[in-house]
């Protein structure tokens, strides 16, 4: 064998036993989250795991199956307001209770991230009016709505559905999107929330794809019946498909959402790893 030959195939053999080759470039999972140029979360309502299946919600299932599903994925507590809350600002900050209102002075992502000089808007379908602080409106509820609970997150992050953007590349660093009480599950079928979901971000779930976005599919908490299981779902760029089995809470995904942008991990998110294994 001539020396060339003989460095190609040693080469080749290298390349095998690492695992790539000329067709898998990038078959090793990345060791940090992407930075993202756009993150959305949605979040629905008391539904356990075990209830998100393709006959009950065949798009939620569907979507799933596109991106990342964690079989084991958690909620903090009952009822809703604190796992809202926990979600956005690292703990529930002694709320044990729907009670409307609340206010803190506390950290929280909405400020992290305006302080990074990045982007935060909350988006509350029903909702009467931009920077609406009230408590209840028709099918919309405050207690849905963490980030009007925060005085360092300005009004104007404060929003209505109807102005989501059409132009996704106009939509802030990060968003949070909260349903109505009908179309999150909360008092309607699981099949109008599957509905809603399809109609509402499925444009926005496949354009994240090919633009260095991310969508993220989650629930307040299920049941009460099934230790606080609930359905979790990744979905766009740099997402690996395939179901993934370690344990999550909400603050794993606020920790992975910081570390997205370098931000410091607040409360209950600084206890945990961010979401690594699912990055290709």
């Amino acid at each position: 064998m001539s020396l060339r030959r003989f460095t190609i195939a040693t080469a080749i053999a290298a390349l095998v036993a690492a695992g790539l080759t000329a067709a898998s470039p990038q078959a090793q999972a990345a060791t940090a989250v992407p930075r993202f140029d756009h993150i959305v979360l949605v979040m629905f309502e008391n539904k356990a795991n075990s209830q998100i299946t393709s006959s009950s919600a065949p798009y939620f299932t569907a979507l799933a199956a596109q991106g990342a599903k964690f079989s084991q994925s958690y909620a903090i507590t009952h009822p809703s307001q604190p796992n809202y809350i926990a979600l956005f600002s690292g703990a529930t900050q002694g709320v044990t209770s729907d009670s409307c209102p609340k206010s803190f002075t506390t950290a929280n992502l909405g400020a992290q991230l305006t302080g990074a000089g990045l982007s935060f808007t909350g988006y509350s379908e029903s909702m009467p009016s931009d920077g609406y602080t009230g408590c209840s409106s028709g099918t919309y509820m405050r207690k849905h709505n963490s980030w009007v609970d925060f005085s360092t997150v300005p009004a104007a992050s404060n929003r209505t559905y109807a102005s989501f953007p059409t132009d996704y590349s106009t939509l802030p660093t990060v968003a949070f999107v909260t349903p109505n009480m009908c179309s999150d599950m909360h008092d309607c079928s699981i099949g109008t929330g599957d509905t809603w979901l399809r109609s509402h971000l499925d444009g926005y779930a496949q354009w994240a794809k090919t633009h260095n976005s991310l969508l993220i599919v989650t629930f307040d908490e299920d049941n009460s019946l099934s230790l606080n299981h609930i359905h979790t779902s990744f979905i766009g760029q740099h997402v690996t498909p395939g179901t993934y089995s370690e344990k999550i809470t909400h603050y794993t995904v606020l920790r992975t959402i910081e570390d997205a942008y370098g931000l410091s991990a607040l409360g209950g998110a600084a206890s945990v790893s961010p979401i690594t294994d699912v990055w290709s």
